[in-house]
């Protein structure tokens, strides 16, 4: 049986000599509300080689999920470009597989004719999809539920068939928005897991949102941190860590109190932005 997903982690270049998939150059993206207008990124500049793993650290409102957006092509820059593989992204596309919070699984479909949809749209032979949905069921240990609705899943095995779906389509670089961001502690370590499991084994490029500093440690090659609005990158940082992680090491907590103090940074000016906008008032 040949596998369903291209295998090419053994082939791939290291992180430090991979081609550059993702760039992004100069972006600005800026939201009209009312008569205000608010500058969400300014000068963003950034590098994704293929393969990488890349986490995008902040408080909320710093622009993470408005920069993921832009790379996925739902809202293109006001300003500046990304582009993927030297073309110029202006909406989505197959080569953007896209991962959310909030599952986005079809509520009257099955979990096997969930991770199926996205092939039948593509019209895949009937025999190609049945294999390639039971290779991911397996991987993603939901073998078991195959049969299941989402109504009965809990949110963990959720989040497992929509990472499926996504997968299913092979698309070459995945993008995540904070995809374990509702689940406890001991499901969205096991979850953070398979995905590095499953990463290793495909060797897709990752661009993965969180506001967990620990998390985006445990996962990332890259943790780019950014700033309070208008969101820039405040500091790239290279996780020069062997996996598997361990949370206790000192070198781990070293780089994870050195990133606190950066995203306290930030998270103190959007308080204090808060305090003058109720003041305003």
């Amino acid at each position: 049986m040949t596998p369903m997903l291209k295998t090419i982690a053994d082939s791939l270049p290291t992180a430090d000599t991979a081609p550059v998939q993702i760039r992004v150059r100069d972006v600005e993206k800026t939201f009209t509300v009312g008569p205000q207008k608010i500058v969400a990124l300014q000068g963003i500049d950034l590098d994704i080689r293929r393969g990488e793993f890349v986490c995008l650290l902040g408080p909320s409102g710093c622009g993470k999920s408005t920069l993921l957006n832009a790379v996925a092509g739902f809202q293109p820059p006001t300003k500046g470009a990304v582009t993927v593989d030297g073309r110029t992204i202006t909406a989505p596309g197959p080569d953007r597989g896209m991962v959310f919070q909030e599952y986005a699984l079809f509520p009257w479909m099955t979990v096997a004719q969930n991770v199926a949809f996205g092939l039948e749209i593509k019209k895949m032979g009937k025999a190609e999809i049945a294999e390639r949905v039971e290779w991911l069921l397996q991987k993603l240990h939901l073998q078991d539920f195959r049969n299941r609705y989402p109504k009965d899943l809990s949110g963990g095995m959720r989040q497992r068939v929509a990472i499926a779906r996504v997968l299913a389509l092979d698309s070459p670089i995945l993008l995540m928005d904070e995809p374990f961001g509702a689940l406890d502690a001991l499901t969205r370590r096991t979850l953070q897991d398979e995905l590095l499991r499953i990463w290793e084994e495909v060797g897709k490029t990752i661009l993965f949102v969180t506001h967990s500093i620990e998390e985006s440690i445990y996962l990332a090659d890259r943790i780019i941190v950014m700033t309070y609005r208008p969101g820039t990158i405040k500091r790239d940082v290279r996780v020069d860590m062997p996996r598997p992680r361990d949370g206790a090491a000192p070198e781990f907590n070293r780089l994870k109190r050195e990133l606190s103090q950066m995203v306290m940074e930030e998270q103190q000016r959007f308080s204090q932005d808060e305090i003058r906008s109720v003041t305003a008032d």
